[in-house]
């Protein structure tokens, strides 16, 4: 009975969540359901890292206010909400600037976090390899430097000595400071070894074609990884579930290349994170052919190209070929319009007949609809990318496409 008792609790511990409200700024030329759609994606980061979300929040404004993000009435409101419910996390939309979250966690009565903080904890969770690690701690400790001020409010008290400096506090935060700039050096560092390390690896490969998959994150790119390579490649239902490039050799009827699975991409990636991640990018830099994977299913799928092609752009990957791949056909859905009725039709009324005729086939880019979970198409898919290898194989070795 005893050891029951003892039990109970650990068991129940175990299974609570953090129970969050999220905060967005609808700006002027946003449309609401817009917005939604991104705190939806807000709410996909916080259930994979584990919180559970009660309530949202929204605010039109021209832009978010430098000083509280949202006004002081709907700050106060939130505090209130926050203090009844015993909400325990805010959760913004945007990365929140030191000034900002120091001033907002004046009224809040629970943590605060930003969208950048969030990805990066659930980046630091979800890092498993030596390179994946240290590349996520950089760009955590480059996000906590300018931040640590509001990290020591509660030593305030404390100064002491001359005048207002000088106190315990002020020299706690400065060694503080002192301590992460030298791991970020010593960081750099240990990327820049790794980098190099991988540069000769790159180099070993020989010539080979090689071929990445590129997409926002949860698109199902590791899924169609895993049948090309016929590997098991971790896959997941949730954001970032790949921080680790994988590369693998696949051969199609004799003619071999490499293909390697990178880290998805999102609206609003922090830029620590770009900078940090760009060296694990190299293998899309060095991509003879992109496999852009795009979720079909997902409303908002052409924002989602559109964030994939900047990205791209930033990391010096825009001008590569690419074969759209739209997937996950299987879970596209769409609403029938009323005969009589007359309003422009919406992206839930087009059927994906509809969608396959509109600027998809209009665009300058090869693409291919199909499903890697239900395995659709995939022949096709299978066929299309070996005239795509053997083209780029046979401009490269010209004698040598009688193998082929």
């Amino acid at each position: 009975m005893e050891e029951n008792k003892r039990n109970t609790p650990v068991a129940a511990e175990t299974v609570t969540r953090e129970r969050a409200v999220m905060v967005a700024v609808i700006r002027d030329n946003q449309e609401p359901r817009q917005a939604e759609e991104y705190l939806d994606e807000l709410e996909f980061l916080a259930e994979t890292a584990d919180i559970e979300c009660v309530r949202r929040f929204t605010q039109r404004l021209p832009q978010p206010s430098s000083r509280i993000y949202v006004g002081p009435g709907k700050l106060e409101e939130i505090a209130e909400y926050c203090k009844e419910q015993e909400i325990d996390v805010v959760i913004f939309d945007d990365e929140l600037s030191p000034s900002q979250t120091r001033n907002i966690e004046k009224t809040m009565p629970c943590r605060i976090l930003d969208r950048t903080r969030l990805i990066l904890d659930i980046f630091l969770s979800r890092a498993r390899t030596a390179y994946a690690k240290t590349q996520v701690q950089l760009a955590n400790y480059e996000y906590m430097l300018p931040r640590l001020s509001g990290l020591w409010t509660h030593l305030e008290r404390q100064r002491g000595g001359t005048g207002t400096r000088g106190g315990a506090g002020e020299r706690e935060i400065e060694t503080d400071r002192r301590i992460i700039r030298n791991r970020i050096a010593k960081l750099k560092e240990e990327l820049k070894k790794i980098d190099r390390q991988m540069a000769v690896q790159r180099s070993n490969r020989g010539a080979l074609v090689r071929v990445a998959l590129v997409g926002y994150t949860n698109v199902g790119k590791s899924t169609l990884m895993n049948l090309i390579s016929k590997s098991e490649v971790f896959a997941e239902n949730k954001l970032f579930a790949t921080l680790d490039t994988t590369v693998r050799k696949v051969v199609f009827d004799n003619l071999p290349f490499l293909l390697s699975d990178t880290v998805g991409f999102i609206r609003k990636l922090p830029t620590e994170l770009i900078e940090s991640f760009k060296s694990t990018l190299d293998e899309v830099r060095e991509a003879d052919l992109l496999i852009h994977v795009v979720d079909i299913s997902h409303p908002q799928f052409e924002d989602q190209i559109a964030v994939v092609k900047q990205t791209l752009q930033e990391i010096g990957a825009g001008d590569k070929p690419v074969y759209l791949v739209f997937n996950k056909v299987d879970a596209y859905t769409y609403v029938e319009k009323d005969a009589d009725d007359l309003t422009p039709p919406t992206r839930e009324n087009i059927s994906l007949d509809e969608l396959k005729r509109s600027w998809i086939a209009r665009a300058n880019t090869p693409c291919i609809f199909l499903s890697a979970l239900a395995k659709t198409n995939l022949e096709k898919f299978r066929t299309d990318l070996y005239g795509m290898v053997r083209e780029i194989h046979a401009g490269r070795y010209p004698f040598n496409n009688f193998l082929y």
